[in-house]
């Protein structure tokens, strides 16, 4: 055998063995969503997305290593870092625990593969991501001051920090009576009790 043929077969080896830096596969997904920066709402779009990060499209660019809450549609809301600027946009890593970003895999699957095999989605109305402010009046009277995740026509995700209702409890988030179906730390989520019209 050939020193040359050797050589290549070497290179061939290695470029399989070698690792892929980037820890998550991202997809070429496009959603909309909205970010906080400056105390501010900005809104983005992912050009790519993966349970560990994104690219984004805005017309806001951060500077690189702040840290950024992302809300994206059908996503919810992410911590994020900013890694570097790309055209007409930004990269970003996820700062999630290995819980929240099984979740992020798990719905990723679902919206790349829901049309081609006509899967049906779980959550009864799409969701949109929201960011903006909301007041939540408890059963008590109490009322928090929160921040919207994400909406829909049946239910809501709110985020606050402090101590959140609990599951079951009855609040109004705005003139709309809801009821608690997710508590978990500085963030619960809501659903409408009221009937849609079709």
């Amino acid at each position: 055998m050939s020193a040359a043929l050797q050589t290549t077969q070497s290179a061939n080896k290695a470029s399989r063995t070698k690792p892929d830096r980037r820890r998550h596969h991202r997809v070429d997904l496009r959603l909309g969503g909205r970010f906080l920066h400056d105390e501010a709402d900005h809104s983005l779009l992912t050009l790519n997305v993966s349970c560990g990060g994104a690219q984004v499209r805005s017309k806001v660019c951060p500077p690189e290593g702040q840290s950024v809450i992302c809300y994206f549609d059908d996503l919810g809301r992410v911590t994020a870092r900013v890694i570097r600027h790309i055209t007409d946009g930004f990269a970003v890593v996820f700062e999630a625990s290995a819980h929240k970003r099984d979740k992020l895999a798990d719905r990723l699957v679902w919206l790349m593969n829901h049309k081609k095999f006509d899967l049906k989605d779980e959550r009864s109305a799409p969701r949109k991501a929201a960011g903006g402010p909301a007041l939540i009046t408890l059963a008590s009277g109490t009322k928090l001051q929160c921040r919207v995740i994400d909406i829909s026509l049946t239910g809501a995700a709110f985020e606050y920090q402090g101590p959140i209702p609990f599951v079951g409890e009855i609040v109004r988030a705005g003139k709309l009576k809801g009821e608690v179906v997710r508590s978990i730390t500085n963030e619960f989520a809501i659903r409408f009790m009221h009937k849609t019209k079709p």
